[in-house]
């Protein structure tokens, strides 16, 4: 066998989405985020489109990535849905973090591929992050919805009207031991064989 087998199963097994308010206060170097981002370029692409596409902020980066989904949020959210909470949690949030890494997908100008196979390439991508951040001992949690399907978050996030944004990737260490135990269904019950 090339690689060890049980050590890549157990990096997969112990990958969890960990969210920031359970991080502690501890920074994460550049080199370490730098890595991670290098690693999504191996995820598969079909015709090597690459369509990811990121955007880190760190130190008070997080503090105008806040402010801007809490305008965005001001904004699109009629007054009768409006919540106090909510704006502010969007304000708030990325500050618990010690780098939020947004996540866009940017469309082959061609449009040669389906943006379902776009899409899926992008999650491949931050998947490769999620396994190496767990390696590091790291924290990830990936929110989507709310402002993030906006064309004014899309726009925020420097993309263009053909390309999407598909959320925010926040990344820290935990307060706590983790991984943390977790329940996942057995094979037979995701799964159908078909046999001649």
């Amino acid at each position: 066998m090339r690689h060890n087998l049980s050590d890549i199963k157990t990096l997969i097994e112990d990958r969890r989405s960990i969210a920031p308010e359970l991080y502690s206060q501890r920074s994460v170097h550049e080199e370490v985020l730098t890595e991670l981002l290098d690693m999504a370029r191996w995820a598969p692409t079909h015709r090597y489109t690459q369509p990811w596409y990121f955007k880190v902020f760190l130190g008070d980066g997080r503090k105008v990535l806040g402010e801007t989904m809490a305008r965005i949020y001001t904004e699109v959210t009629p007054a009768d849905a409006f919540s106090d909470v909510k704006e502010a949690k969007l304000r708030e949030r990325p500050q618990l973090a010690p780098a939020v890494i947004a996540v866009g997908l940017k469309r082959d100008p061609d449009k040669r591929d389906p943006v379902q196979e776009e899409i899926a390439s992008v999650a491949m991508a931050v998947q490769n992050m999620k396994l190496v951040a767990a390696a590091h001992g790291l924290g990830m949690y990936w929110t989507t919805g709310g402002v993030t399907y906006t064309d004014a978050m899309r726009s925020a996030m420097g993309l263009g009207p053909d390309d999407l944004f598909l959320g925010l990737l926040y990344v820290g260490y935990p307060k706590d031991d983790w991984p943390r135990p977790t329940r996942r269904r057995p094979v037979e019950y995701y799964t159908e064989w078909v046999r001649g």
